[in-house]
């Protein structure tokens, strides 16, 4: 069985993965995985960092089928990698990370513990993300861009202005 610690919107895309990745879960559970797992289904990377310090395990590490995943990759226990997500050759993954639907890692990126990379984000080769980061939606890194631990990464707001107010016009 694997057991979630955490209900919330980020839980419902995980059941969906386990239902993915164990199309016959009971079966699969049973079989394959052998005694209890966990899996913490938190979204904010704190509190999933609190819960996994206080949890016993084993962590489980979900992928889902869609997902592609280098051979040479490294994936953490306790992570997850959502729909569309790519994985290079000799990246690492933490544990207890979120790679989200259609993000993307490329080659030798090292990607600390607790980090959340957000849907659609891309990271470039050799790209050293520190622990706990969340990296918004959308966003792209450069080649060996080097992110600090617990930063906040996200796109520059937008104003949105009507067309018969704009002053440029």
């Amino acid at each position: 069985m694997i057991r979630l610690i955490g209900d919330g919107g980020h839980a419902k895309v995980v059941r969906d993965v386990i239902a993915a990745q164990f199309p016959r879960w009971r079966l699969a559970v049973n079989r394959w995985l052998g005694p209890d797992y966990v899996f913490i289904a938190v979204g904010n990377n704190y509190h999933r960092r609190k819960e996994a310090n206080m949890s016993r395990g084993p962590f489980i590490t979900l992928v889902h089928p869609s997902a592609q995943i280098s051979p040479s990759a490294i994936i953490g226990k306790g992570s997850i990698v959502m729909a569309g997500a790519v994985i290079q050759s000799h990246a690492v993954i933490g544990q207890h990370c979120i790679i989200n639907t259609g993000a993307s890692i490329d080659h030798d990126c090292v990607i600390g513990d607790f980090v959340h990379i957000a849907p659609g984000t891309h990271l470039c080769g050799g790209v050293e993300v520190g622990d706990g980061c969340l990296l918004a939606v959308g966003l792209g890194f450069a080649p060996n861009s080097k992110i600090p631990a617990w930063s906040f990464v996200k796109a520059k707001g937008i104003d949105i202005v009507p067309l018969r107010d704009n002053p440029q016009l």
